[in-house]
């Protein structure tokens, strides 16, 4: 005679949003447009419509770049795209709260694992463009996603969620890529220290230390707080 054993489902926990920390360069301006145009979204579109039009954008603007391999115009292409992933991404949160229908739960776990998709799909965009050594572009997605990690664990054990760091969020990376995509057509290479590199590879090897750096400073800052408030007597 077989014995089953059945767990008991528990009540979902009372859950409380962590508070959200933005003080990028284009926060202030930022959060005026969106607030601006969810009030103007009409009603039939909602939060749902929104993450997947972000999520779908930032995936064709990976496309645009494996396709630059052959037509360098597609960079133009992929700015379109990197513009929709700004509305989708950006708005989707927006919306929910203006209108004042928020999941908090959901709403933070699909977002941030849509962006962990997104994000392969771009950098392996990336990586078979030509315009960047594909390791380069492999570092960019691991330091990208360590820091998400960091951010991730902050929000859970310290009840805040940060969205920038050192005046640089999401939305001022993309605007950093629609530059250079733009400076992709004139000068795909540059001297460096009479070097001639590509010029993805001199800011993804700079974007890289960047992400390591605020990583590095935000664990030990989270690591030394957490010790502070835990702190054995």
């Amino acid at each position: 005679m077989s014995t089953q054993t059945y767990t008991q489902i528990k009540p979902a926990q009372p859950f409380s949003p962590a508070n959200r920390l933005q003080q990028s360069f284009v926060a202030v301006a930022e959060k005026k447009t969106l607030i601006w145009l969810a009030l103007r979204t009409p009603r039939w579109i909602n939060s749902d419509h929104l993450t997947i039009l972000g999520f779908a954008s930032q995936c064709l603007a990976g496309v645009c770049y494996a396709l630059a391999r052959w037509n360098r115009y597609m960079l133009l292409l992929g700015i379109v795209f990197l513009a929709l992933n700004w509305l989708g991404d950006s708005l989707d949160g927006t919306l929910a709260r203006v209108r004042n229908c928020q999941r908090p739960r959901y709403g933070f776990y699909v977002d941030h694992i849509v962006d962990t998709f997104a994000a392969l799909f771009l950098m392996g965009g990336l990586a078979l463009s030509g315009c960047i050594h594909p390791a380069i572009a492999l570092g960019m997605l691991i330091a990208f996603l360590m820091l998400s990690i960091e951010a991730y664990l902050a929000t859970y054990t310290l009840g805040q969620f940060q969205l920038s760091y050192w005046k640089f969020g999401p939305t001022e990376i993309r605007l950093l890529l629609a530059l250079g995509n733009l400076c992709l057509l004139r000068w795909p290479t540059a001297n460096l220290m009479g070097m001639h590199l590509r010029l993805l590879d001199i800011g993804g090897v700079i974007g890289i230390v960047g992400m390591a750096l605020m990583l590095i400073v935000s664990a030990i800052q989270h690591t030394r707080t957490l010790y502070r408030e835990e702190k054995i007597s």
